[in-house]
């Protein structure tokens, strides 16, 4: 239904002004009696073949769905109805920003691609906290945080310290994100001696607490073997707890819409199918070098349950969803499961 029916009305609108229609809408059944027993009655899928302990964290299942679906932690809830094991909020700044100009998220159907350049658009960290301390289920939340955009790359720790005392008692994780391409001069955090000063800043700051809470890196798909191997290098330097693979890329290779329409579009980090072997690659490398248990979640292409099948045989432990969700609807989640548990029980 949502497919044959639903999509085609959605894509004829803007991709941004349908996000918001659904997060509303959701917003306002939620607080309808038994809406989120529907909820999860048609969506989710539970097996105990399925569960996932990974970072001293046990998740119902391995998939999740990725930062900046629900940057705000508006649905925390709602999206927990629908099956995932975790959830990824953010990327949250300390202070509230708009992002980038609009339009800035864009449909490429005939590749299943998004583009954005959304700008870590979010209300600030503080609202985010508001919420998660009202929330009820009892599913796993990541906090994947940033810098603001006016905060200059020298005093960049400044805004990760904050996010992380901020968001400490309320999310189960944290993702340093230094891989966005929509925010100037971010992705100048991912070379080496800036990234080795960031994270060991922020595993420092982690490990002052009484409970420390795992911490993840995500990283661009479009680094050179050079920069992984640095990368790598750092993450075991710092003694970060594991690693995300991989945010959006700033390549356009091998598209198959228009190159006008493309063009026309302008910079944005893909998202979606084409997305899938570059981050499946790298997610290989990362478990060549880092060996069989460290810790990665892939995220990049998950389009169908056999995409999602590769990338837990490339070395992912967990996987996240996005675009996938966007362009197969909500009952994609508990297909995804089904077959997992299928292939686990085999």
């Amino acid at each position: 239904m949502y497919k044959q029916l639903i999509r085609p009305l959605f894509f004829l609108l803007d991709a941004e002004r349908v996000h918001h229609l659904v997060f509303s809408t959701l917003r306002i059944k939620g607080n309808i009696p038994g809406f989120k027993s529907l909820l999860s009655g048609l969506f989710s899928y539970s097996h105990q073949s399925l569960e996932t302990k990974l970072c001293g964290l046990t998740f119902k299942n391995p998939l999740g769905l990725a930062a900046g679906f629900d940057k705000d932690a508006k649905l925390i809830d709602e999206l927990a109805c629908m099956g995932f094991g975790f959830i990824e909020i953010g990327t949250l700044t300390p202070k509230p920003q708009p992002g980038n100009d609009r339009p800035r998220l864009f449909r490429l159907p005939q590749d299943q691609a998004l583009i954005n350049r959304m700008g870590f658009n979010n209300e600030g960290v503080l609202a985010a906290v508001e919420r998660l301390k009202k929330r009820k289920s009892g599913v796993i939340v990541g906090g994947n945080i940033g810098k603001n955009k006016s905060t200059p790359n020298e005093k960049a720790l400044d805004d990760y310290a904050y996010c992380i005392e901020a968001l400490y008692p309320v999310v189960d994780y944290f993702v340093v994100n230094v891989s966005s391409p929509n925010t100037p001069g971010l992705r100048e955090l991912q070379e080496k001696e800036p990234l080795r000063k960031l994270l060991a800043f922020v595993r420092a700051t982690v490990d002052s607490k009484i409970k420390p809470k795992p911490v993840f890196l995500k990283i661009a798909p479009d680094l050179t073997v050079e920069q992984l191997d640095d990368i790598i290098e750092i993450l075991k330097e710092t003694r970060m707890d594991g690693v995300i693979a991989t945010n959006t890329t700033i390549s356009r290779e091998g598209l198959k819409s228009a190159v006008d329409v493309v063009e026309q579009i302008g910079v944005g980090g893909l998202s979606g199918k084409p997305l899938r072997d570059q981050s499946n690659a790298v997610i290989k490398y990362l478990r060549a070098q880092l060996g069989s248990t460290y810790p990665i979640i892939g995220v990049g292409g998950i389009m169908s349950v056999e995409d999602a099948l590769k990338k837990l045989k490339a070395g992912a432990d967990l996987i996240q969803i996005y675009t996938g969700f966007v362009y197969e609807g909500p009952g994609f989640v508990k297909k995804i499961l089904k077959s997992l548990s299928n292939f686990k029980n085999q």
